[in-house]
């Protein structure tokens, strides 16, 4: 049951001013996924991947955090600032590979394979992150693949997608979970070739989530952000989309010129390719947040501890990372 969506507002609250004076009140920080609505982008300190905006977020003096994205988001950044409250707007925003690798199940599968190193993509439940030797994200996964011996065994989890991925790029034979994300999984192969074939100078921008058959029609596979950064550097006017259609948004504002076309779904067009958890978060459902303080996100002490090691291993084994977009300039 959704606690915060239930009470009214009053239809002549200015939402963005209350939510802008919410923030300054309680010294919090709002933090805003690619995937987020335009609105909540806009209103949001900083916009980036979720790694990214966590470890932004700790380097704050903020006493909250606000995660716009979904929960093992906000996990995330409770790992990395465990001092700090972190509250998400909706504690529905859950993540269909993270509900796609439960922890008991993924416990008995590691201890199954005693001789494999654990790689967990960083789209995964804390409790799944405490029996993982390593997380990666889309951004560093090749490298830190890279770097582990060649005769090492590996699992790879959640994402069979990304883990297929890595394992066709690098030559490098990995035991996968065959867990995926339910956008990248929607986009139609058909469909695709047929919006190629009408804007035939358009490269194509795809996430590595995406299932081969649509990956190999793309011109740039990588993260978000790096999908973000291909865009604004490419020099075509008109770029296709492959992954979910929020990132679009980032895009308008940093290259207005260009034409961004979201890859499509099997119906011919994009709109099934819209997170449905994403879309949970809502500017309602933020003020709601800041006000009550609430839902936050709680961790055990045991697990947290155990999550925030393979993450500290990840950071070890990055390459130096950006931090996350302060938009404070171009907010609304």
């Amino acid at each position: 049951m959704n606690l915060i969506s239930t009470p009214s507002i009053d239809p002549t609250l200015d939402i963005g001013a209350e939510i802008k004076r919410l923030r300054e009140e309680k010294n919090a920080i709002i933090l805003a996924h690619y995937y987020q609505a335009g609105e909540i982008q806009d209103i949001a300190d900083f916009v980036g991947d979720s790694l990214d905006l966590s470890r932004k977020a700790a380097e704050t003096d903020a006493d909250m955090i606000v995660f716009c994205g979904v929960r093992f988001m906000a996990e995330v950044a409770k790992i990395l600032s465990p001092q700090k409250k972190v509250v998400l707007p909706d504690l529905e925003a859950g993540c269909s590979l993270e509900d796609s690798c439960p922890p008991d199940e993924f416990e008995k599968f590691v201890k199954a394979h005693p001789d494999h190193l654990v790689l967990s993509y960083i789209n995964c439940s804390a409790a799944v992150k405490a029996h993982t030797d390593i997380i990666v994200t889309s951004s560093n996964a090749e490298h830190i693949v890279k770097q582990i011996p060649e005769d090492q065994k590996v699992i790879f989890a959640p994402d069979r997608h990304l883990g297929g991925f890595l394992s066709r790029k690098l030559g490098r034979d990995m035991l996968l979970w065959q867990g995926t994300c339910m956008v990248h999984e929607l986009f139609s192969e058909k469909e695709l070739v047929k919006l190629k074939a009408k804007h035939p100078d358009a490269p194509v921008a795809a996430h590595p989530e995406c299932p081969d058959n649509i990956v190999q029609h793309a011109d740039h596979v990588g993260s978000t952000s790096s999908i973000l950064k291909f865009s604004i550097e490419n020099d075509a006017d008109t770029i296709i989309v492959a992954t979910e259609p929020g990132i679009i948004h980032q895009m308008e504002k940093a290259a207005p010129g260009k034409t961004f076309i979201g890859a499509p779904g099997a119906d011919g067009n994009c709109s099934c390719n819209t997170c449905p958890y994403m879309a949970l978060n809502t500017m309602e459902k933020l003020y709601l947040c800041l006000q009550n303080e609430g839902p936050e996100i709680t961790l055990d002490e045991e697990t947290r501890i155990a999550a925030e090691k393979p993450l500290r291993k990840m950071l070890e084994m990055s390459p130096t990372a950006g931090p996350a977009k302060d938009v404070s300039a171009i907010s609304a």
